[in-house]
């Protein structure tokens, strides 16, 4: 259970070690963050794949025609095809030292109009912008009525949504748990234990949104609890029925996913 944790406690170390050698022999490359937002629509999520287009080769792409070198850009997290994000976080090194200003101005006339570089800063030569991750929150929108300015990022649900029954319901996803039932079963680590933070519900001026905080989640996990919690609601099922889906460790157990596209990384700290 506890296999993957080590390994990844295994990496930090590591990085430490040979960042504490390099400044030794005085070799410490310059370490830039960024905070990005994009829309996820057109792309086949955050990581780089084969045959696809992705958020991470465009602004990797862009950083190296500006550099002229080959980096390695890292983000935070992984977002499905066609999840959103307000606050992606991604770190790079170089041995350049970069005027940030003039750097994040040209990195942005290069990109695509749906990605953009909202902050740039120097961070510390160990920054790592997914191991050092603490919390990591999402929003899920859902609009009440059609409209041409939600319909890219919201998920058009004119049904009821009842947030007071729903927020009850969440509550049985809080704490440190096994999430093998709401997690696709092919592509996650052996260890699936999160810790949800929060999990809450509100409607505001034709949207309701679904917050949620974790330490951190899995592929598909957070599409997976909408949808089991729109399903326990509309059949006005109990938490008993949600203590079931992950006693089974079934996926199939679970309810269907929600689309992609009222998905929206919101926050990652640190």
């Amino acid at each position: 259970m506890f296999g993957n944790m080590n390994l990844q406690n295994k990496k930090i170390n590591f990085i430490k070690f040979v960042l504490i050698i390099l400044k030794n022999l005085n070799y410490i490359l310059n370490n830039y963050k960024f905070i990005i937002q994009y829309d996820g629509t057109d792309y086949a999520g955050w990581q780089i794949q084969k045959n696809a287009i992705t958020v991470q080769q465009k602004i990797t792409d862009a950083i190296e025609i500006l550099l002229k070198e080959k980096v390695n850009l890292v983000g935070s997290g992984r977002t499905d095809a066609g999840v959103h994000a307000l606050g992606q976080i991604a770190n790079f090194r170089t041995e350049n030292e970069i005027d940030i200003y003039k750097f994040k101005h040209s990195l942005n006339a290069i990109l695509p109009t749906d990605i953009s570089i909202i902050e740039m800063a120097k961070a510390a030569p160990e920054f790592h912008s997914r191991f050092d991750a603490k919390k990591r929150s999402y929003f899920y929108l859902f609009s009440k009525y059609k409209s041409p300015f939600y319909l890219r990022y919201s998920y058009f649900y004119p049904t009821d949504i009842n947030c007071g029954m729903l927020n009850e319901l969440s509550k049985t996803f809080l704490g440190k748990k096994d999430f093998t039932s709401f997690a696709r079963k092919s592509t996650e680590p052996e260890n699936k234990t999160c810790n949800i933070y929060e999990a809450h519900w509100k409607e505001t001026n034709g949207l309701v949104i679904f917050k949620i905080e974790a330490d951190r989640f899995l592929h598909g996990m957070v599409r997976t609890i909408t949808g089991t919690l729109l399903r326990a609601m509309k059949s006005n099922l109990g938490n008993n029925f949600l203590e079931n889906i992950f006693n089974s460790m079934d996926r199939k157990a679970a309810g269907e996913a929600v689309p992609a596209k009222g998905l929206i990384l919101f926050k990652v700290k640190y």
